[in-house]
């Protein structure tokens, strides 16, 4: 029980900006970071469905209203997975080898790729987050868990870039059966749940986090070599932006057609 209660917060310190108690980053507390790295997406959707009702009740203006929702998983992340976004933009806008690519990741300098992808970015996400209104925010709130979820997945099941770094660190020491059990756990229930809230609307962000995990794989494969930290944080930007953008689609289809 101890190793979980440490592993819970070694996720939380790592992967948030959120409380948690201080521990030793041991193997035995390590094993099992992975079960709850999902637990922080459901603090950002619970978050997000607060921050939504609050700017009901204070009718506040629909901008307002967009960039707060925009910022919700910044402050609550500390922007390390947009740090893998942008890191990954530098690298692959280098052409450059393998090997020289692994070494852009591990460039703490920001480029002008980095720069351009973050701009284009936020605007991407503001026009997109814009349009999550009424029914479609509670299935939105659920893609923080799904996409934390999948990233886990990831982390004990695709192959490494490299033998070091975090994501190798805690494949290293993971009890590997067990995260993937409780990962695709967690994406099953937000499967059940989403489609539970509006079959189709459920159905949209599913298809839209499960093509970008698809992309991420062969991306990571293709240019890398294999997956790090880098392109995990990568691959969940991208998702908390394409799997929102597959939802406002399919309502913008409905209204359409309707």
């Amino acid at each position: 029980m101890k190793r979980l209660w440490n592993s819970l917060n070694i996720a939380f310190s790592m992967y948030s900006r959120l409380p948690a108690a201080q521990c030793d980053w041991s193997e035995e507390n390590t094993k099992y970071v992975m079960c709850f790295f999902p637990w922080i997406g459901i603090v950002i959707g619970a978050l997000s469905l607060g921050w939504n009702a609050l700017a009901a009740y204070l009718n506040v203006n629909e901008p307002l209203w967009t960039v707060g929702l925009m910022l919700i998983p910044l402050a609550v992340s500390g922007g390390i997975h947009l740090d893998g976004l942008l890191d990954t933009a530098d690298a692959l806008s280098s052409w450059r080898t393998r090997e020289k690519r692994l070494e852009i990741l591990k460039d703490s300098h920001a480029g002008a790729f980095a720069v351009i992808v973050c701009a284009a970015y936020f605007f991407l996400l503001y026009g997109v987050l814009d349009m999550v209104r009424g029914e479609l925010i509670s299935v939105y709130a659920f893609v923080f868990v799904l996409s934390r979820s999948l990233s886990g997945f990831s982390v004990v099941t695709f192959p490494k870039a490299s033998a070091n770094g975090t994501v190798a660190g805690f494949a290293k020491n993971a009890q590997t059966r067990i995260i993937q059990i409780t990962e695709v756990s967690y994406v099953i229930l937000c499967a059940v749940l989403v489609l539970f809230l509006h079959p189709v609307y459920g159905a949209a962000l599913l298809l839209g986090a499960l093509l970008t995990f698809l992309w991420y794989y062969r991306m990571a494969e293709k240019n890398f070599g294999g997956i790090n930290g880098d392109l995990a944080g990568c691959f969940l930007s991208v998702c908390e932006l394409a799997a929102p953008f597959a939802l406002v689609l399919t309502d913008r289809i409905l209204q359409i057609v309707g």
